[in-house]
């Protein structure tokens, strides 16, 4: 057996070991910058290299922030008055935490999803982002008490940064995805965080148009969205490396997540995630596309290639790369070598 195979057969304690040393922490540090240790180890178990995960978090471990403190118990009457309050965070956390002890997680997350979808921009789009890495894990294995608390943080994250975007104006529409992206509007002022950024949005075009023909033609458009988003980053992602990553895993985080919601909420979760991946093109993209280089053109080694993103160690290039390979094609592989290169390096 390989080392790769064998990584893949016994992961379920170092990821869950991995998570309960990650609960101890809050979501975010320096006031907004998320805590991408949960996303970035359940990618590293998931692609075969759960022996660096520990390595990966002890040189992760200094980014990380204590749980604020709770203020109020966040409840199924009060609920509203907490969204998008930072300062309730482990208020969101606790609440979650019960939710998901006291009923079916799927019931939890289905309950849930439409009333934090509006918000799927607050956090740079980490809330949604951290949920679709928890539910992936939850779909793949055992319901582990880390794991069903993962997925209380993630939720209580993404309720607590919860940020609807502005109202918009419906543009012209694109024959596909990658149509839509090419014609995404920049915004005037490409400066100032995320917050400022998606004050200044005004419109995306109108994609994918006519409504889906049902919950199965909403995932293959939402499939779409994520290989056009990925292919992009080979010749944008230079506009903001780190930035642009989340054009392509925030809906990919979506699409993870389907499996495990009622059908019905396909259609808007697919709606959801072309708001959040246009929200970040207007806000990040360069005004001129890049060529690839020849040397990232040539074939690449899907396996050999997560190796690479490992070693490196930037969390967003791994989830990036992790990512490129749920796409699979020569073009997303292209792209993260493109994000190897862009990013800079974790040590």
């Amino acid at each position: 057996m390989t080392d790769t195979a064998r990584n893949r057969t016994d992961t379920t304690g170092t990821l869950d070991e991995a998570l309960e040393r990650i609960h101890l922490s809050g979501p975010e540090r320096d006031g907004w910058l998320s805590n991408h240790a949960p996303m970035a180890v359940e990618a590293l178990v998931r692609r075969g290299q759960a022996r660096t995960a520990h390595r990966w978090l002890d040189n992760y471990r200094d980014r990380l922030e204590d749980m604020p403190a709770s203020t109020a118990p966040v409840t199924g009457q009060n609920w509203p008055e907490a969204l998008g309050d930072l300062s309730r965070v482990a208020d969101w956390t606790l609440f979650f935490e019960r939710e998901t002890a006291d009923h079916p997680w799927p019931t939890v997350l289905a309950e849930w999803w439409p009333r934090l979808l509006p918000g799927i921009a607050g956090g740079a789009t980490h809330g949604v982002i951290r949920v679709g890495h928890s539910v992936r894990t939850l779909l793949a294995g055992e319901e582990t008490t880390p794991r069903l608390r993962e997925l209380a943080h993630a939720l209580g994250y993404w309720a607590a940064r919860y940020q609807p975007l502005p109202t918009l104006e419906c543009l012209a529409p694109a024959p596909d995805a990658a149509a839509a992206l090419d014609r995404v509007p920049r915004i005037a002022d490409q400066d100032g965080g995320m917050l400022e950024r998606l004050g200044r949005l005004t419109g995306f075009p109108d994609w994918p148009g006519q409504a889906p023909a049902g919950p199965e033609a909403a995932r293959a458009a939402l499939g779409e969205l994520v290989r056009a988003a990925t292919h992009r980053y080979a010749t944008h992602g230079h506009g903001s490396p780190i930035m642009l990553v989340h054009a392509a895993t925030a809906p990919n985080a979506v699409l993870h997540t389907l499996p495990a919601l009622p059908d019905t909420l396909w259609v808007p979760s697919l709606h959801a995630a072309w708001a959040a991946s246009a929200a970040v093109t207007s806000a990040y993209g360069p005004r001129e596309a890049l060529p690839v280089a020849e040397h990232l053109a040539a074939p690449q080694d899907a396996e050999e290639l997560f190796v690479r993103a490992a070693a490196h160690g930037d969390d967003h290039t791994i989830k990036f790369t992790d990512t490129a390979l749920d796409v699979g094609d020569a073009a997303a592989l292209t792209a993260a070598g493109r994000a190897i290169e862009l990013n800079t390096p974790a040590w």
